[in-house]
């Protein structure tokens, strides 16, 4: 995990009669690592907006949700699947009101950029162990972090875990998954698609089909024993059309619409 501050100047805090607040309201947000970037800009351009300060922790959604369940200081939470934001929900934790959907993603298997891999993967269990050629296969951890789960989910359907498992190199996110292909320590690796956008190191040599995984969605909230004004003037801003926008320009999709 790591932990990226802003900090405004005196000039900043005392921009009240332009219409910023008078002093700047400092919150944190834990974010799922594949949020790195794209956050980065939302939370710049929220805090030119409104004058706040906003602190972005990074690290896997289990990882973060286990933190804030045992009573780390957080905000916001903006996590990569439901599943760990329901378990801060069921723990009780969240500011009543504030959860909502606010981005998808896609799933890609990815190799380094000079490799040569077909990019008609993923198709068959012999095009798999052709591509892997006895390397490397990085995802982050298959039965934690929400990126391993949907890429173990994918491959199972595709019948082509039995033959991956044994290759499967486990990260504790899926930025350092991500890392390990773009240095070329693995042969290829299961990431979202705005990863693979991210990094000019590796290259996308297939994207999984959307059925052969749970829907990819990011749900955010506020929790409960933080700053709620300001933290909900966040999730506004990060669903709002400008902090869409930055989104979308990251790769990042629009919510995806719940499946009848």
């Amino acid at each position: 995990m790591f932990l990226c501050a802003r900090r405004y100047t005196l000039a900043a805090l005392l921009l009240g009669a332009s219409g910023l607040p008078s002093f700047a309201d400092r919150i944190t947000v834990f974010a799922a690592a594949s949020l790195g970037g794209a956050l980065d800009d939302v939370a710049q351009a929220f805090e030119d907006t409104t004058g706040h300060d906003v602190a972005l922790s990074f690290a896997g959604s289990s990882v973060l949700a286990r933190q804030i369940t045992l009573g780390a200081p957080a905000d916001v939470f903006l996590s990569a699947n439901t599943d760990w934001m329901d378990a801060v929900e069921n723990a009780g934790l969240l500011a009543d009101g504030t959860r909502r959907d606010f981005s998808g993603n896609a799933l890609v298997m990815i190799a380094p950029t000079e490799q040569t891999t077909p990019t008609d993967f993923p198709k068959t269990p012999q095009s798999f162990a052709a591509a892997l050629e006895g390397g490397r296969l990085s995802m982050a951890l298959v039965d934690a972090i929400p990126s391993g789960q949907y890429g173990k989910a994918a491959l199972t359907h595709l019948g082509l875990w039995v033959d991956a498992e044994p290759h499967v190199v486990q990260t504790d996110n899926v930025r350092t998954a991500l890392a390990l292909v773009a240095l070329g320590e693995a042969r290829l690796g299961v990431v979202y698609a705005t990863d693979a956008q991210a990094e000019p190191k590796v290259r996308v040599v297939g994207q999984f089909p959307t059925k052969s995984h749970p829907q990819i969605t990011y749900p955010g909230a506020a929790i409960a024993s933080g700053d709620l004004a300001t933290a909900t003037a966040f999730l506004d801003y990060l669903t709002s059309g400008s902090g869409q926008t930055i989104l979308q320009q990251h790769g990042f999709l629009p919510v995806p619409e719940v499946s009848e």
